[in-house]
């Protein structure tokens, strides 16, 4: 909450002052204000979270891809070992097996870093679900808050009711987050 709102709510709440009868509404104010706070910290963190998972993910498949061009290579001198005339036929039968050898422990290697890339993606697009739910909440509990200031300035009660309306959907909003799959 900027330095300009929290001077908006201070002059509503001495406004209200003046009037007994709007001390609900204010009421209503700081405790959407603070909803809004949390809702806004609380999206700040998942997405917080959601970039460092995202860089997580792209570490895996640049492993992934590290472990490909160390296959290829081993698969290539394999192959060349198998066509290359030499002198020593056995020596050069085993530097194939072991080449060989490498390029399968490099293709099994990347079968599990490629499920974990997957696993730190799909981590990824729950904590981004997450956040947007998290946004979505603050944008209601701000409109809310907003719309309930409005009932101090005119005085009519409607205002206040569709206020609590918002942030009712804004916690709502707010709390579907944890469902969020």
């Amino acid at each position: 909450m900027s330095a300009d709102e929290l001077q908006e709510l201070h002059e509503h709440a001495e406004h209200a002052a003046h009037n007994p009868s709007l001390a609900p509404v204010s009421l209503t104010m700081a405790v959407l204000a603070v909803l809004v706070a949390v809702a806004s910290l609380l999206g700040h963190r998942a997405h917080t979270e959601e970039v460092i998972l995202q860089n997580k993910a792209t570490d895996q498949w640049a492993y992934y891809q590290a472990k490909n061009i160390r296959r290829h290579t081993d698969e290539l001198f394999s192959d060349f070992a198998s066509v290359m005339a030499t002198s020593d036929a056995k020596k050069m039968g085993q530097l194939r097996e072991k080449y060989q050898a490498e390029a399968n422990s490099y293709r099994d290697q990347q079968k599990d870093i490629d499920a974990e890339a997957r696993k730190l993606e799909n981590q990824t697009d729950h904590e981004r679900r997450r956040a947007d739910r998290f946004d979505l909440a603050e944008v209601f509990l701000e409109i809310g808050l907003v719309v309930t200031s409005i009932t101090l300035l005119s005085g009519r009660r409607i205002f206040w009711k569709a206020g609590i309306v918002l942030g009712v959907v804004g916690v709502v909003v707010a709390v579907t987050a944890a469902l969020v799959r």
